[in-house]
């Protein structure tokens, strides 16, 4: 972390939301060679068996001895396993290159977003759990056999997608200035056209054009993102995460030479249309990593996003990061980032910061291998921290409790400050947050332990506000002052979230606005550099008159995704759908006159 002269160089935040700026890290490279030649000759299809990593090894006997006696220590302990896995890990705990390795020397010489190629492929990950074995099975003998597709590191070709051709994407370099490479995607006139095509099928709520769409430009970023989402709402997540990974493809594939997913000085301006689907497709993958019980990858993909465009921060990968270094037991990456970054980005201000900070240096005192004065150290630390948080933030602890089925005694559920009766401002920005806070995380509270170190400082929290501590009141000030309204970016991220909690909080000018599953919440000073062709009078002609009857009666109804749900089927089971959406509608009017459901008599002026 660079000296307070950078600190001091950062605009005045007035606003708690204006917490993006820049990392002040220098981000360098340096990969294991050994361990990415291995990985790469699993993507190409290589063997995986010993005999391979003895081939490995024997070509590396005419280089330099520095490799040679790295390849000579994995070979020392190869007997551990059968495959070049043993081999891997030999060599994160030899180079100290281990995530989880309690030697944190190497680590701490790295940015704190730094991103390493082998992690973003989850694989890695579910090897450690489970094993070569369990994780390839018969992937192996069916790789030696496919066709040689280009080498990529966030997903790998399959042979059941359609033949990959350059859909017409490709990356330019718009400028180089300090160190920081910004680049942009850009569409040709052929990929625009099909862009055209896409607008007009969401527009027609014809699924037939969708389907032909597809069939014509399988690899077409907006469709398969669209159709993405509405297979995950059908719970089909096997289809929802392969076409997101066939979307991610195509864009590796679509990468400058000089464009680095590592270095962290590469910038994407997300007020590009180009590159939003790009922020999108990571952001999904991200998503279906966490719940495919890959944590660590996803982070992996949550320190990308964030350096993508760290100023701006256009998705708030903030609000979930601190998520996922718990989840994977990261506890000292998100205590760093916290340290580094409070300074100018007024970490502590988050509520999500505010009491997972707390929580890591809670695990963290639960370590065996910890001596008993640096234990006492920590958990000091973990107490005073979490204290803070409640009294910022004391309207998160009821919700918390609620969700994690737990009943509050009678002394702290009667009090006034954490009680229903507490008469304290909640503007809705801090609603909002905290509620995705709870609704995130409140999994990650369902220890005994865990409630039995809450329940403690609580209680002396309790004692605080009765002894009238100063801190109370300086919290209470900044709630006033601030959370009155909430950025762009957190209503895009809590729309893509889906966490209903923080869901229910958005504000009418968000959820009144139509929807788009492919570019949700633009941003209002978009870069257009094309702009779509006008129709000449077929807006309204390509819309049957059944579609017109629903649209007049669901105006809010997101209609072109319910097309999508049953593209390529008959147009009757998309009837079916509509009138359920119709009548779970109707079925939720509450009149102000109960006895109205039984008088069929009445008047229609008795609606007004």
């Amino acid at each position: 972390m660079k000296s307070d002269e950078t600190a001091h160089k950062q605009k005045n935040i007035s606003n708690i939301f204006e917490l993006i700026g820049e990392a002040d890290v220098d981000v360098s490279v340096s990969d294991e060679e050994t361990a990415e030649r291995l990985i790469d000759r699993k993507q190409e299809g290589a063997p995986l068996e010993k005999d391979a990593v003895k081939d490995e090894k024997s070509n590396k006997k005419k280089k330099k001895k520095k490799k040679k006696t790295l390849a000579e220590i994995g070979r020392d302990d190869l007997s551990v396993g059968d495959d070049i896995d043993a081999f891997l890990e030999t060599l994160e705990k030899k180079k100290g290159m281990s995530y989880q390795s309690a030697d944190h020397i190497a680590t701490e010489n790295r940015p704190v977003l730094y991103v390493e190629h082998r992690n973003l492929n989850p694989e890695t990950e579910l090897k450690r759990y489970f094993g070569a074995r369990a994780v390839l099975g018969d992937q192996r003998s069916k790789q030696r056999q496919r066709q040689f597709h280009r080498c990529t590191w966030m997903t790998i070709f399959k042979d059941t997608w359609p033949r990959f051709s350059r859909p017409g994407i490709s990356m330019s370099l718009v400028e180089s200035k300090d160190g920081i490479q910004h680049f942009t995607f850009e569409h040709n006139r052929d990929y625009q056209q099909v862009q055209f095509k896409f607008f007009d099928a969401v527009e027609s709520m014809d699924p037939n054009n969708f389907v032909v769409l597809l069939q014509l430009n399988p690899y077409h970023i907006d469709s398969l993102l669209q159709l993405s989402d509405v297979c995950r709402i059908q719970e089909d997540q096997e289809t929802a995460r392969d076409l997101i990974e066939r979307a991610l493809y195509s864009f590796e594939c679509a990468f400058h030479p000089v464009f680095s997913l590592t270095s962290g000085t590469c910038r994407l301006d997300y007020r590009r249309p180009e590159n939003r689907a790009f922020y999108l497709v990571l952001f999904k993958h991200m998503t279906f990593l966490e719940k495919r019980g890959c944590p660590r990858t996803a982070l992996e993909y949550c320190k990308l996003i964030l350096s993508l465009d760290p100023d701006n921060d256009p998705l708030c990968m903030l609000l979930i990061f601190d998520f996922l270094c718990l989840r994977c037991r990261e506890y000292t990456t998100l205590i760093r980032l916290y340290e580094e970054w409070e300074v100018h980005r007024n970490l502590s201000q988050l509520p999500n910061f505010s009491f997972s900070v707390a929580l890591s240096y809670y695990h963290l005192s639960q370590q065996e291998d910890i001596s008993p004065v640096e234990n006492q150290q920590l958990k000091q630390k973990s107490n005073v921290l979490l204290q803070n948080a409640l009294i910022m933030f004391p309207g998160a602890l009821m919700p918390l409790l609620d969700l994690c089925t737990v009943q509050p005694d009678a002394v702290v559920s009667s009090h006034a400050f954490f009680g229903p009766s507490n008469p304290k401002i909640s503007p809705p920005a801090l609603s909002e947050l905290v509620s995705l806070y709870v609704g995130r995380c409140h999994s990650l509270w369902k220890e005994a332990g865990l409630m039995l170190w809450l329940e403690e400082n609580v209680r002396k929290v309790l004692k605080r506000v009765d002894l009238h501590d100063p801190y109370l009141e300086d919290c209470q000030n900044k709630r006033k002052q601030r959370y009155q309204s909430a950025p762009r970016n957190i209503h895009r991220h809590v729309l893509m979230s889906e966490i209903k909690e923080a869901t229910a909080t958005l504000p009418l000018e968000v959820t009144t606005q139509p929807g788009m599953g492919f570019d949700p919440l633009p941003p209002l000073d978009s870069i257009v550099s094309y702009i779509r062709p006008e129709r000449q009078n077929m807006g309204a002609s390509n819309e049957s008159t059944l579609s017109l009857f629903f649209r007049s009666l669901l105006p809010n109804f997101n209609l072109q995704v319910s097309g999508f749900a049953r593209a390529g089927r008959e147009l009757n089971q998309e009837v079916n759908r509509l009138m359920v959406a119709m009548r779970d509608m109707l079925a939720n009017i509450q009149f102000h006159e109960p006895q109205w459901e039984n008088n069929h008599e009445r008047d229609e002026e008795e609606w007004d």
